[in-house]
This record gives C-alpha cells, sequence and structure tokens, in this order.
C-alpha cells in the first residue's frame, strides 16, 4: 500500500467520523459535552467556509490537516460505544445512499460571524490608537 493510498483511507474516515458525530449530535442518548463537542466540529467540518482561508500559505491547510482532524478524534472518544455504533451505522447508510458529506450552513454563518467580529474588532484597534 502506498502512501497515497493511506492518505486516501484516512481522509475517507475523517470524513465518515464527521457524518458519525452529526448523527451523534441528534442522538438523544449522546452526552451534553460530547454532543456540544460534535455539534461544533461538524458545524466546522460541514461548513463550505474554513476558519483559516486556505488561500493563506501553509496556515490555511493546518486547520484541515491538524484541527479538524484532532477534534473529531476527540469528540468520538467522548461518545459511549453503543451510541458510537449506532451513529456509524447511520452514517455508513448515508454515504452509501447520499455519497457525500451533508452541508451545514449554519457552520457557514458561524464562520463568517467570527470573522466578521474579527474585523470590527481589528478596525476598532486600528482607529482607537492615537
Amino acid at each position: 500500500m502506498h502512501v497515497s493510498d493511506n492518505l486516501k483511507a484516512w481522509a475517507k474516515q475523517i470524513k465518515y467520523d464527521g457524518v458519525t458525530l452529526w448523527f451523534a449530535g441528534k442522538n438523544p442518548r449522546t452526552p451534553w459535552h460530547a454532543k456540544a463537542l460534535g455539534m461544533f466540529v461538524v458545524a466546522y467540518a460541514l461548513s463550505p467556509i474554513d476558519l483559516i482561508p486556505d488561500f493563506i500559505p501553509v496556515l490555511g491547510y493546518l486547520d484541515d490537516v491538524l484541527l479538524l482532524p484532532g477534534l473529531i478524534w476527540l469528540a468520538i472518544r467522548l461518545l459511549p460505544p453503543e451510541v458510537l455504533a449506532e451513529c456509524r451505522a447511520q452514517a455508513n447508510e448515508w454515504m452509501q445512499a447520499k455519497g457525500s458529506k451533508p452541508r451545514s450552513w449554519v457552520g457557514a454563518a458561524l464562520i463568517m460571524m467570527l470573522w466578521l467580529s474579527i474585523g470590527v474588532a481589528a478596525w476598532f484597534w486600528l482607529n482607537s490608537r492615537p
């Protein structure tokens, strides 16, 4: 198996785990802390907008390569085994039927609001200097 095959399998597993977390967020047996982290991760992972835009050299891909997989790993570990198994089965059915991950426009809106807030704060900071 080549390195590229390993990377493709890893990327597919990350996408699959993101959909698993999406179903876990809807499951009433998911603990609140796992649900909160999972929904944050899902909103970010399924958002069509990145926190750090990909056009920024090196930093643009750090969230995709390090931050997102780490948060997904942590959120999956917080799920009870029976909930995880049920949600993985639902994710598997979804991926086979739809062939792609769902989109989160709420996540996109949150990322846009965050960037807008940073921009407004920077504008006030720059204009408040003597």
